[in-house]
């Protein structure tokens, strides 16, 4: 089950490992993306830690985590080419996988219905 943060950021977890990108939206509101930072591998994180910045002809933005765990791999592919998170944001353009999640933290975020009425305001 995918969930979503109200700064954007959609989550997954299978067998234990959650993979972290941004969302749809953000990347359509974001426009061109130019630049990633992505966070260090090992590094241990807590909810709502900036784990990176994402860039774009637009705007900069901090990129939260949304659950605490340990950074267990990065998407290096869009270190090279940014463009594929605006592309496929909620696929191939997933920015980190965390283990030693708090699955407890995955609660409080929204799910698909919640977080479509939050960014449309319904």
């Amino acid at each position: 089950m995918k969930k979503y943060t109200e700064e954007h950021e959609w989550i997954t977890l299978e067998e234990g490992v959650a993979t972290v990108g941004i969302s749809a939206h953000a990347a359509h509101e974001l426009g061109d993306i130019t630049f990633i930072e992505l966070p260090e591998v090992d590094t241990n994180v807590k909810q709502g830690d900036s784990i990176g910045t994402i860039e774009s002809v637009k705007a900069a933005s901090d990129i939260y985590s949304p659950v605490g765990g340990r950074i267990s791999a990065v998407n290096t592919d869009i270190e090279d080419s940014p463009e594929i998170v605006n592309d496929s944001p909620e696929e191939k353009g997933w920015l980190c996988k965390l283990d030693g999640v708090n699955e407890d933290e995955m609660q409080a975020l929204m799910t698909d219905a919640e977080y479509e009425e939050f960014i449309t305001g319904r």
